[in-house]
This record gives C-alpha cells, structure tokens and sequence, in this order.
C-alpha cells in the first residue's frame, strides 16, 4: 500500500514536467503559425519566464515582496556584454573597462552563467544586509538597492555607457535557447520549493513565531532564497540583452519591475505554476491588444483600439483578479497529475 505521502511527493515531482511540457507546446504553436512577429514573442515571453520563476523562488517561498530584483537583471545583461562584445567596440564604447574584461571574448552560454553568477555574487553581499529587516522595511530596502544600481549604471559612463544603449550584442537567442533555459529554472525552482531551506523558509512565510520556536534560521534560508533567484534575474537580463541586441539601464528599472510584480500577481505568488501561468496569461494579452492597437481587418471593415487602450486593459483586469480572485489565477495550486493516476502507478511498482 502506497502511502499518501509517497503519492504527494509523486505529484508535485510532475509538476515541473508538466510545466515544460505547456511552455513546449507554446513555443510549438508559435513556431507552427509562421509569423516572426510571434516567434519573437515567444522568445521574450520563455525569458520573462526565467526572470519570473527566479523573483519567485524569494519572494513566493519567503513572503517578502522584493522591488529589486529588476537589478539583479541588469548587472547579468551588462556582465554578460562585458564579457562577449568584440574588444574594439568595448574600447570605443566602454573606455574605462579593466584590461582583463575589455580582452575578453567569451563564448555566450559562459557569459550568461557568468552574468547570472555576477548577480547571485551581488545578492549574497547586498542580502546580508537587507535581509536582517522584515516585512515593509524589507521591501523598501530592495527598492533602494533597484534605485542605486540604476543610478550607477546611469552615470558610470565609461564602464557602462551611462544612459547611452550599448549595442552590438550577439542576437542567439531564439525560442529554443529561452525554452532550455526556462526548463532550468522551473526545475531548480521546484527542486529548491521542495527541499528543507525551501520547506523551512515557507514556514517562516506563515509563522515566523512557530518557525523562529522550531529552531528555523530564517535569515540564512532567506539569504539562500534571494541569491539562487538573483542568478536566474541575471541570467534572463543576459539572455534579454543578447535577444534584443541592446541593453539600457533604462530597461532594468520601473517598468520591468512592475511588470514582473504584475505577471507573479496574476498567475499567483502561492505556486511554481502560477509564475509560470502569470507570464504566459500576460504575454499573451499583451500581443493580443498590441495587434489590436495596430487594426485587426475583418473583411472590408478594420477594427482598432484607442493608442493607450493596453495598458488601460491590463490595468482593469489586474484590478479584476485582485477584487475577485486575490490569490491569482492558479489561486495557489500546481499544475500535477491526478492523483489517483500517481496512486496507481505506484502500487504497481510495488
């Protein structure tokens, strides 16, 4: 007789399979209409997701709302483009570079591991720190953090550009390299959820008192927390430099930030599959009212939203599912076989 547990830890063991099968069959589709426009979605949407799942392992586990993490993205894109651009463009371009970076011309795979390791190094120092507050002071903290490295960034101009856009970036990203790399943080992500830091941290997230008289550190699995989503931020921006060719401070500030606050909200900060469920729901109705923007031809008539009328849309809906449905649209659950599916397969191993 299979014990529930056993059933339990089965389940949720499918979860991130599952999940990579969805995002498959969304690249699949994108890729089946033949539109480049939709390809090129795809790809940005499957980066949003790694970026999103990587803001989800600290702050759907901890409980703590980070306006940070948008940061974290920019120093992985700027690594990153430190590391890969050609060493003429990065002496016209980035003057006051070391010699040992502005040498430098990494493969890019090494330089997005390099990007995602620069911004996990930064969160670990920067943790230390802003993780001995708790609740609003915390949050707060992290939008200081966001708000200083935007700052510097802006204004280190012969490392950085400044506000100038650094171009001439490799463009390899396509929907297949942003799929394997939001396979690799859905499945870290799930791994870590179902660990003891993670199973220690969430319990911190709904009774720090309880957790804090179990003997539970919840400053170290915080801090752990916070450094493993910083690698995936500062891969995905990497990875966003290297899709769209040019990176900007700009691009790593405010609007990336509540635009990954918004797709966690949608889908759900409870669960691994709301992140996932929050970007594609998002990223899709975007598309959608863009193309709607631009005129849809119905045959002699042509139908076309107001300019603005996207962002007054998705304004309306995300009050709609705060109102009616708070806990987002997976309103906590993951996305796993049934169980009695799971039940059956393994009383037949036994």
């Amino acid at each position: 007789m299979t014990s529930q547990h056993t059933i339990r830890r089965r389940m949720a063991a499918t979860t991130p399979v599952l999940l990579a099968l969805i995002l498959l069959a969304f690249v699949l589709a994108a890729l089946a209409l033949g539109d480049r426009a939709i390809a090129r979605m795809a790809a940005e949407t499957l980066i949003r997701v790694t970026m999103v799942v990587g803001f989800w392992v600290f702050v759907g586990n901890s409980g703590v709302v980070s306006f940070g993490h948008a940061a974290f993205g920019c120093i992985g894109a700027y690594v990153s483009a430190w590391l890969t651009l050609r060493p003429e463009m990065k002496a016209t371009l980035l003057p006051g570079l070391p010699e040992l970076i502005a040498a430098a011309d990494w493969p890019v795979l090494p330089a997005a591991l390099a990007g995602g390791g620069a911004a996990a190094l930064v969160a670990l120092v920067t943790g230390a720190a802003i993780l001995r507050l708790s609740g609003i002071a915390a949050s707060i903290a992290t939008f200081a953090f966001l708000a200083m490295v935007n700052t510097i960034w802006a204004n280190w101009t012969s490392v950085t550009g400044g506000t100038s856009s650094v171009v001439g970036l490799d463009r390899y990203v396509t929907p297949w390299v942003a799929l394997g790399w939001a396979v690799l943080a859905i499945t870290v992500a799930a791994v870590y959820a179902s660990s003891a830091s993670g199973l220690a941290l969430r319990a911190t997230r709904e009774d720090e008192v309880a957790a804090a008289a179990s003997g539970i550190d919840r400053y170290r699995h915080r801090l752990l927390a916070f450094t493993l989503s910083a690698f995936f931020c500062g891969a995905g921006g990497a990875l966003m430099g290297h899709f769209i060719g040019v990176i900007n401070p700009d691009g790593f500030y405010l609007s990336l930030t509540f635009l990954m606050l918004a797709m966690l909200v949608i889908g759900g900060v409870g669960s691994l599959s709301g992140a996932v469920m929050g970007v594609l729901a998002l990223s899709i109705a975007v598309e959608a009212l863009v193309r709607l923007e631009k005129g849809v031809t119905v045959g002699a008539a042509t139908f076309a939203l107001p300019p603005g009328s996207q962002e007054i849309i998705l304004a309306v809906a995300m009050i709609l599912i705060l109102i009616f449905r708070p806990a987002g649209l997976m309103a906590g659950r993951e996305v796993m076989l049934p169980a009695r599916w799971v039940a059956g397969r393994a009383s037949r191993e036994t």
